[in-house]
């Protein structure tokens, strides 16, 4: 059993938000530590972790742990009709999910279905990066914005002072060169180059919830899955995405 409140609950859609971009089903696990969610999409080329500490929840009452498995496109759609000065109040009730939000004389009470999730994942990829970055979401944004005027792929390359970002279709080319301390690139630090090439579509629905004004960090390896993370307030989400390789 558990009892879990969060005093704005527009935080709780957004990080929910940052999930249901990616997968549409997974398993939230709760501990007395925090939530935990680890997903793959239904290809299987992107991977979303999720941890949300206990200290982000206005209550957080866990007498033991519990797994709860979501249609989170569902969530997500009950989520995003939450109002403002909404508490959200969430249990388990009779094998359903109870998702109350309580706002100034009001209450409204949903109650979603629990499934068992089609493939759970527990390990993230091991992979010894040779490059870290962080850099700046919003002109991250801008800049898979502006690839994806030309390609459905972006390619970085990254070396010790910068980082080359290009794209190739067939309306054009785009190539850009960003070093550390300019308008994207604040740190980065490279043991070795790193080259690969990812899928637009999948990358720009990772970075899509990333609120303004936060920093991304980002690891490459050539031709191993790029790693990307960032915080929605206390809670933390990292991606996993595979390169893309020609036949």
């Amino acid at each position: 059993m558990f009892e879990l409140k969060i005093d704005n609950a527009k935080y709780w859609r957004d990080c929910v938000e940052a999930i249901v971009n990616l997968v549409d089903e997974g398993s939230f696990n709760i501990a007395k530590d925090g939530i935990t969610l680890k997903a793959m999409d239904p290809s299987g080329i992107s991977m979303v972790s999720f941890f949300m500490p206990s200290k982000a929840f206005g209550k957080f009452n866990v007498e033991k742990p519990a797994s709860i498995g979501l249609n989170l496109d569902n969530l997500s759609k009950v989520l995003s009709r939450t109002r403002d000065n909404e508490e959200l109040s969430i249990k388990e009730h009779e094998g359903k999910l109870s998702l109350e939000f309580i706002g100034t004389g009001s209450r409204r009470r949903y109650r979603l279905p629990l499934i068992d999730v089609r493939k759970n994942v527990e390990k993230e990829p091991n992979v010894d990066f040779d490059v870290s970055a962080e850099v700046l979401g919003e002109p991250l944004k801008d800049v898979i914005k502006d690839a994806s005027l030309i390609s459905s792929y972006i390619a970085f390359k990254a070396a010790k002072e910068q980082m080359m970002i290009s794209a190739r279709g067939d309306s054009g080319e785009l190539e850009e060169t960003h070093e550390v301390d300019g308008n994207i690139i604040r740190k980065l630090s490279a043991k070795a180059n790193a080259d690969a090439v990812f899928n637009l579509e999948y990358l720009e629905n990772i970075i899509k919830a990333c609120p303004v004004g936060s920093q991304i960090s980002l690891s490459l390896k050539s031709n191993e899955p790029l790693k990307l993370s960032y915080n929605i307030g206390d809670a933390v989400l990292t991606y996993y995405l595979a390169p893309y390789m020609e036949s």
